[in-house]
């Protein structure tokens, strides 16, 4: 499985990657720094034109260049994008930005935990849920 990681924050990055691999968790991460980057590759553009598609995105709404609610937008109203689930997983707990992630075709909306034990239980249950449970559609 390919997971696509859009994250600014070096230090989130770093929890994730940590997280995903104490929950034992063995898929590809390929990780972008902003909205920009995040489009580009999964339109397979510039520096991402042997991108896989990702199975699944874990998308942070607070972004340069490009903010996640526009890339969740953009991902959503596109034909070929719109069947990848996206995870919104991000730091705010703000009523305002889950209502819009949701109304934009958010597939669900994860409030990061600042606890690395915390963040780990997360990713094990993105993977039980996302990754082992559903059934994703193979484009």
């Amino acid at each position: 499985m390919e997971i696509l990681l859009v994250e600014d924050n070096p230090g989130d990055v770093r929890l994730t990657r940590e997280a995903l691999k104490e929950a034992k968790i063995q898929n590809q991460l390929h990780v972008v720094e902003d909205g920009v980057a995040a489009m580009e590759f999964l339109y397979q553009k510039g520096p991402y034109v042997d991108a896989p598609r990702p199975h699944l995105i874990l998308l942070d709404l607070n972004l340069p260049k490009k903010d996640g609610r526009e890339v969740l937008q953009e991902i959503k109203q596109n034909p070929a994008l719109k069947r990848i689930p996206v995870v919104v997983l991000t730091t705010s707990r703000d009523k305002k930005d889950i209502l819009t992630s949701y109304d934009l075709h958010a597939n669900c909306y994860v409030t990061k935990p600042v606890e690395l034990d915390q963040f780990i239980q997360i990713a094990k249950s993105i993977d039980n849920f996302w990754l082992t449970t559903v059934s994703l559609p193979n484009e």
